[in-house]
């Protein structure tokens, strides 16, 4: 478990910037090169190159090589890793609301 909380730490730490969402976005419609996932963003390259960093050192994205050109592209996987964990959230607090719930219900029914 542990290490499954490591690589769940990094796509949460990609996640948290709103210009790596923005990249994640795009990249969703298809790949796409560094300089075009670039250009909306008012910053330098160096700049922006660490954000595509941290995403691959997330497991979020993949980039390869093409000619002179780098490709990158999504990889759904760590997204998927996450949308897990909130589902499992969500049925652990359901779980808990809908017992608080029952017990609300049945503290009024002995109250009357």
């Amino acid at each position: 478990m542990p290490n499954q909380d490591l690589a769940l730490n990094d796509v949460f730490h990609a996640l948290a910037d709103p210009t790596r969402r923005a990249v994640l976005q795009r990249l969703g419609e298809g790949p796409a090169s560094v300089k075009d996932l670039s250009e909306p963003f008012d910053m330098a390259l160096p700049s922006f190159t660490q954000h595509l960093r941290v995403l691959e050192e997330g497991g979020l994205i993949k980039s390869k090589k093409v000619g002179r050109v780098r490709i990158c592209e999504i990889k759904p996987k760590q997204l998927s890793k996450a949308e897990r964990w909130f589902e499992d959230q969500r049925a652990l607090w359901e779980g808990r609301l809908d017992r608080l719930d029952a017990y609300i219900e049945d503290l009024e029914k002995k109250g009357t």
